[in-house]
């Protein structure tokens, strides 16, 4: 079994997958909504995304910024907004691939409809990935983390069905 984290530790990873999960979705939810839409070119694809993504994560930022302002009565110490900022931004991992896939798609190797189309797929393995991660050192019985990760990938599945039936 896994070594006991203190609350403090588990406190912060918590606001780490917290970030990469929000962003996950929105940009699960963006590239479903640009697949159902027309056919954009990748370049439009990658612009939609990355606007997308900077505005989710420039919100969750903010939300960390005002709840912390609420809770504390202060503004971040510097320690604090190092761990925000890497919060936040280095949730940008989890967005690479549909980027690569845009990439690819914009030097004609791959259809832009197929780049999003993988792109989906990496973001719901992606958010899968986090459940994972979220859950490993938890003390739970096997069965108990499947169901955990599978509820995860079901919410996913609903994201994806919800824009699909949205703008299908």
């Amino acid at each position: 079994m896994a070594h006991e984290i203190d609350d403090a530790e588990r406190a912060a990873r918590a606001a780490h997958l917290k970030e990469r999960i929000y962003l996950t979705f929105a940009a699960l939810a963006v590239v479903i909504t640009l697949s159902s839409h027309g056919h954009p070119t990748a370049g439009e694809s990658a612009a939609t995304l990355i606007v997308t993504v900077l505005g989710t994560l420039l919100a969750v930022f903010t939300a960390d910024l005002v709840s912390h302002l609420v809770v504390h009565g202060r503004l971040f110490t510097r320690a604090e907004l190092r761990h925000a900022v890497g919060s936040s931004f280095g949730a940008l991992s989890t967005v690479v691939l549909p980027f690569i896939f845009l990439g690819v798609a914009a030097l004609d190797v791959w259809s832009t409809e197929a780049a999003l189309r993988a792109s989906a797929i990496a973001l719901l393995a992606s958010l899968i990935v986090i459940g994972w991660v979220a859950v490993r050192r938890i003390p739970l019985t096997w069965f108990q983390r499947l169901i955990a990760l599978g509820a995860e990938a079901a919410l996913g599945l609903a994201v994806i069905g919800l824009q699909v039936l949205a703008h299908g």
